[in-house]
């Protein structure tokens, strides 16, 4: 289902008992944070703060914070239900009878009403402050963790367009707030922002850049989605919510922003233009340093009446991100199993924080399968970052860590079982020697077989004979153990 805007997800929230109003005053420095780090990490629900000292905007944090706030976010009842949705798409075969073509029909549709529609008018627009009258500071914008260089906008949709193709980007790059109208704009080397913001710093052109906060969640969830490069955002959004995004013309730039978002910044990107941004507090729980990175400069802000600021908070896991992250998972698993169909599941364990360990099991048919499957799982897309694949055979549930945990101590022979290789890096990866490049390392957790070097039997599982596992089964209940 889709949400008419994040209203409506906040309401459905309150319905199911997934959502506390905060009345009592807090500070957006450090105060909100703290709250919200607490929450998250006992398992609690999504915070609506309305009584942030000196602000009438209220905070919305922590709405994505549970594996059920995510798949209500994006409208299903599990998130395995939107990656059946990819699979089913990416199996589809020419209809070969009128029948087939029929049953076709349905799934067209959805396909069809992908793609974002323009409107004339949003509710995002229902005030305009243009000039002098657009400020940062109407917003009360977090401080996150008491290192961090200032406050930061940490949940913000970022629209550019590239200047070659003309093809639109969305992605959740933060901004260091510096002052009422310029924030640092964080983009990293790896990521399309940053492709398009080279294309125009290399013919000395101003990059316009319109930022959205808030609206439907799926839409918010696409942009933080690892998309094939040029492969628009909006149109997946359409994809999730089974409904268009619909769109509005921004009021200072050549940008289109979803009617339905509480909150737009619009502004521009000077070439050669470069301030301090950072440090901060990360989701990888240490602060990650400050560095030199493009000024966003603010020349007008929409919003609707009454807006509701959304915001989220990284650090040490398990936080919010890290159910955003079990999302991509879910949703993008289909799409590696097309390149590498031996591939049963795979789990980014939220230990991990999306780049640090990914667990994955196969279906072993030949010697050395697991070492091409981690070799091929550092040629996908953001898969490169990946400093440690671990793989499994197909009956190892790599989604129970005490299993993961055990096969790996069992199965591996170090010297044999475990490849190293220099390659490109997470920018906050702390750890490597230098900046952006560093080793990584898989390790071949399967039984071996011959060919593998391992010249002895392996050894079987134990395990109990099926008659009386069901025989026990049967008489569980009145032996009195609970």
């Amino acid at each position: 289902m889709a949400y008419v805007d994040l209203r409506e997800f906040i309401s459905r929230l309150e319905r199911e008992g997934e959502l506390v109003r905060v009345r009592e005053r807090v500070s957006r420095d450090l105060e909100i944070t703290e709250v919200a780090d607490r929450t998250v990490k006992s398992g609690g629900p999504a915070l609506l703060f309305e009584n942030v000292d000196g602000f009438d905007i209220p905070v919305l944090i922590n709405g994505f914070g549970s594996y059920r706030r995510m798949s209500m976010a994006l409208g299903v009842d599990s998130l395995d239900v939107i990656g059946s949705r990819v699979e089913s798409l990416l199996n589809t075969e020419s209809p070969a009878s009128f029948r087939e073509k029929l049953m076709m029909v349905p799934r067209l549709a959805r396909l069809a009403s992908a793609f974002p529609k323009t409107v004339k008018n949003g509710r995002c627009q229902e005030i305009v402050k243009e000039g002098n009258d657009a400020s940062l500071d109407l917003l009360p914008i977090l401080k996150c963790w008491p290192g961090d260089g200032g406050r930061f906008i940490t949940l913000p949709m970022v629209f550019s367009k590239s200047l070659e193709t003309g093809r639109r980007n969305v992605g959740m790059y933060r901004m260091h707030v510096y002052d009422c109208r310029t924030t640092g704009m964080h983009w990293h080397v790896h990521k399309v922002g940053a492709r398009h913001y080279a294309e125009y710093e290399k013919a000395g052109k101003r990059m316009e850049i319109a930022v959205a906060l808030g609206g439907d969640p799926a839409i918010t969830y696409a942009a933080t989605a690892p998309l094939p490069e040029d492969f628009d955002e909006m149109v997946f959004a359409g994809f999730l919510r089974q409904a268009p995004v619909e769109m509005v013309q921004c009021k200072t730039v050549d940008l289109q922003v979803p009617a339905c978002a509480e909150i737009v910044l619009e502004g521009y990107v000077d070439p050669g233009e470069r301030r301090t941004e950072g440090p901060f507090g990360d989701h990888t729980g240490y602060y990650s340093a400050a560095d030199e990175y493009p000024v966003f400069h603010l020349t007008c802000l929409t919003h609707r009446r009454d807006p509701i600021y959304p915001a989220t908070v990284v650090g040490r896991p398990p936080m919010e991100d890290c159910f955003i992250g079990k999302a991509t998972e879910r949703i993008f698993l289909p799409l590696i199993k097309t390149q590498l169909p031996e591939i049963v599941d795979m789990n980014l364990p939220v230990e991990g924080i999306f780049h640090n360990l990914a667990f994955v099991s196969i279906r072993k048919r030949y010697p050395m399968q697991a070492r091409k499957v981690i070799s091929a799982l550092w040629g996908l897309g953001q898969m490169m970052l990946t400093k440690i694949i671990v793989v499994f055979d197909e009956d190892v549930d790599v989604q129970d860590t005490s299993e993961v945990l055990w096969r790996l101590g069992s199965n591996i022979d170090p010297r044999r079982d475990i490849v190293l290789v220099d390659g490109p890096v997470d920018v906050l990866e702390h750890a490597a020697p230098q900046p952006l490049f560093g080793s990584k390392m898989g390790i071949d957790a399967t039984r071996k077989i011959a060919g593998e070097g391992h010249d002895r039997a392996w050894p079987e599982d134990i395990r109990m004979n099926p008659d009386v596992i069901r025989r026990i089964d049967d008489i569980w209940g009145r032996l009195g153990i609970g």
